[in-house]
């Protein structure tokens, strides 16, 4: 009878223990009552020491940034050869500007409407290269606002998430803060390159096209010469068809003489507006498709570089704590 007992008090203890959360309708609660510890940095724990030594290397990399870079970058001075660059694509967009708008004055002092289509498309020309100056405009003033803008406030504020996601104990917020601030940095370093490398890529286009681009103007020069000088001589024969002469014959040669100027003009000037319709697709390229390009370049570049998610990897322990 003793045995029976000491053999029933062993299997007691033996057997498991059950407690009310193991009952069946019962959840079950996780044994930890302490909320899980998370990794620092890309999955890296850093001890408290090493925090604090990350953040003061971000911050003074944000002061860097704001003070001498963001002074160096937002000056004038830093951007000389890409405003001289700018520079000299403006002069050339005013003297097209003003030879097509003069070589539009010319053909409409010739007689007839032969020159009359040809004049009104130079004219439209003209409104086209107000918009390549504009274009070129807002890129010499976007050289020191976007500096500004890249070194004293995209990329400290990045640097500032950076660091804050350090101290943060919640697994959303740290991850926010760490894939915004990312992007904010790298948006930073783009906006601050992308009209300097832009201007660059432009210049290298129209040292190709430059020659045909002097050639537009000078035609167009000569053309308008041309031009005056042929009013001026239809003006002093008019004159002098207008005193009586012996025959008619005079008369005749007089109008041969004007129709076949008239021609010859009118086919320099249809020859002048095709050189300048060329001129201004270069300029369109290199003033507002290239730069256009290289943004969108830049921010392709960025979608690689930040395109891969960033994923804390979580400690098993916290594994019970994660919302479904």
């Amino acid at each position: 009878m003793d045995n029976d007992i000491v053999k029933a008090s062993d299997n007691a203890e033996l057997a498991p223990r059950h407690n009310r959360s193991d009952l069946p309708g019962r959840p079950r609660r996780p044994r930890q009552s302490e909320p899980p510890e998370y990794p620092e940095f890309l999955g890296i724990e850093l001890t408290q020491r090493q925090k604090y030594l990350v953040a003061a290397v971000a911050l003074l990399i944000a002061l860097i940034c704001i003070f001498p870079l963001g002074a160096h970058y937002s000056s004038a001075k830093t951007y000389q050869k890409t405003i001289d660059a700018l520079d000299n694509k403006l002069e050339t967009v005013t003297t097209l500007m003003a030879g097509s708008t003069g070589t539009s004055a010319a053909i409409s002092l010739l007689p007839g409407d032969a020159g009359t289509p040809i004049a009104e498309q130079l004219v439209d020309l003209s409104s086209d290269f107000l918009i390549v100056l504009s274009a070129i405009y807002l890129e010499k003033y976007l050289l020191t606002i976007l500096g500004f803008v890249a070194f004293r406030i995209l990329i400290p504020v990045g640097l500032l998430l950076l660091v804050g996601q350090l101290f943060v104990p919640w697994y959303d917020i740290k991850r926010f803060m760490l894939g915004f601030g990312t992007k904010l940095f790298f948006f930073g370093f783009a906006i601050a390159f992308v009209v300097p490398t832009s201007v660059w890529v432009s210049s290298k286009i129209e040292e190709t096209y430059q020659e045909s681009i002097n050639e537009t103007i000078s035609q167009a020069e000569q053309t308008v010469n041309d031009i005056e000088n042929e009013v001026e001589a239809e003006g002093a024969e008019a004159a002098a068809a207008t005193e009586p002469a012996e025959n008619t014959n005079v008369i005749s040669q007089f109008v041969e003489n004007i129709t076949g100027g008239v021609s010859q003009l009118t086919e320099n000037a249809r020859s002048s507006l095709n050189r300048f319709v060329e001129a201004l697709a270069v300029l369109i390229v290199t003033s507002c498709v290239i730069p256009i390009l290289v943004l969108l370049f830049f921010l392709w570049l960025l979608k690689i570089i930040l395109g891969v998610e960033i994923h804390l990897p979580m400690p098993r322990s916290a594994r019970g704590f994660t919302r479904r």
